[in-house]
């Protein structure tokens, strides 16, 4: 009987395989697809920039696969639960587990461990690999792709820490060179010192500021002291990657890296803490899709309807598709709207959570 240990143990690999195998194999559907597409849109910025072959394949590809792949994980994993679990039902699987003992609730089980297996992989890659096969493709890309025709930031004001204040009117990210640096000192609402140089370079040999042309501005009460220089090093509490004006810069940063830059940027203030903290908020939130996405998927699809697996399956798509299109959405309001960062990442998980629930406790026992 399908009660006893053995037989339970049996149904519940032959899911979790269905289930994996199903994940799998779309996978690597989405993959010939997406790569097929892409070296057609692409093909033509290889050869005007003249990327060489073992790059297009070990840079960009090597980075354009995982980084679209964990974009795209929702909408496969979802595909996938829809596709086997719509099959089982068309071929009458599930009324006989159903019918011999297996509560609904039971039936979901061995679905949320092959969820929990692909939300660990997910998890993990997110945090510790996705950062860097992101700075692959980046890198490849502002080379290759959409190289930068203007790699200058103007106008750039930073708070170093609660004291010091840089300004730097033109800084140019190719030769790590700022033009027009003022630095400014004070203790509280006191001016205490005034730096102002011709041009600042970063010396990645000695990994310190070089200052060029300089004015130093001392003050003590009453009492001011002028010292100019031709050249002085200095070690100041920034970088040039600070500089950098890539809009999918914050995707190639590890975890540390994004910890570090937020960190910093709660004394800067230079504009980009939602970036900053819908990224990391991102890579630990997002791979909780798993489950959500699964027990909606089984509620949805466990049912033998008169339409097939191809209804079960276009429903699955179209609310993959929503699902990722609310993501874009939240992230849009963070950016543009002043929505918290944090809300802006729970909002679809949460939503469509409550829609599985709803979804669950509808769904035929």
């Amino acid at each position: 009987m399908l009660k006893s240990k053995n037989m339970l143990s049996l149904i519940d690999r032959y899911i979790i395989k269905k289930y994996l195998t199903t994940f799998v194999f779309t996978m690597a559907i989405f993959t010939v697809v997406m790569v097929v597409f892409d070296v057609s849109e692409r093909l033509d910025d290889f050869l005007k920039y003249k990327a060489p072959l073992d790059k297009i394949i070990f840079e960009y590809y090597a980075g354009f696969i995982p980084f679209y792949l964990n974009f795209l994980c929702p909408l496969i994993n979802f595909i996938a639960v829809i596709f086997f679990t719509s099959k089982m039902a068309d071929q009458t699987e599930i009324v006989p587990i159903l019918s011999a003992g297996y509560s609904f609730n039971r039936l979901l089980r061995p679905y949320m461990i092959a969820a929990t297996l692909i939300f660990i992989v997910s998890l993990v890659f997110n945090i510790f690999i996705i950062p860097h096969t992101n700075k692959m493709k980046v890198d490849f890309e502002n080379i290759y792709v959409k190289p930068l025709k203007d790699n200058s930031r103007v106008s750039t004001h930073m708070q170093l820490d609660k004291n010091s204040y840089v300004y730097i009117d033109n800084f140019d990210n190719t030769t790590k060179t700022g033009y027009g640096f003022v630095l400014e000192i004070f203790k509280g609402d006191t001016l205490k010192e005034k730096m102002m140089a011709d041009r600042i370079t970063w010396d990645s040999v000695a990994t310190k500021w070089k200052i060029e042309g300089y004015t130093n501005r001392v003050i003590n009460g009453l009492h001011e002291r002028m010292d100019k220089g031709t050249v002085k090093d200095t070690t100041l509490d920034m970088k040039p990657s600070d500089f950098e004006l890539r809009d999918n810069m914050f995707t190639a940063m590890d975890t540390r890296e994004l910890n570090i830059r937020i960190h910093k940027e709660e004394t800067r203030g230079t504009g980009v803490m939602n970036d900053l903290l819908l990224e990391k908020y991102k890579r630990y939130v997002y791979p909780f899709s798993a489950f959500v996405l699964t027990l909606m998927g089984v509620a949805l699809s466990s049912k033998k309807v008169r339409g097939g697996i191809g209804l079960s399956l276009g429903i699955g798509i179209g609310l993959s598709f929503t699902y990722i299109v609310f993501i874009q959405f939240a992230t849009m309001f963070s950016l543009k709207g002043g929505l918290p960062p944090l809300v802006a990442v729970l909002i679809p998980n949460v939503t469509f959570l409550l829609v599985a629930i709803y979804l669950t406790i509808k769904a035929p026992k």
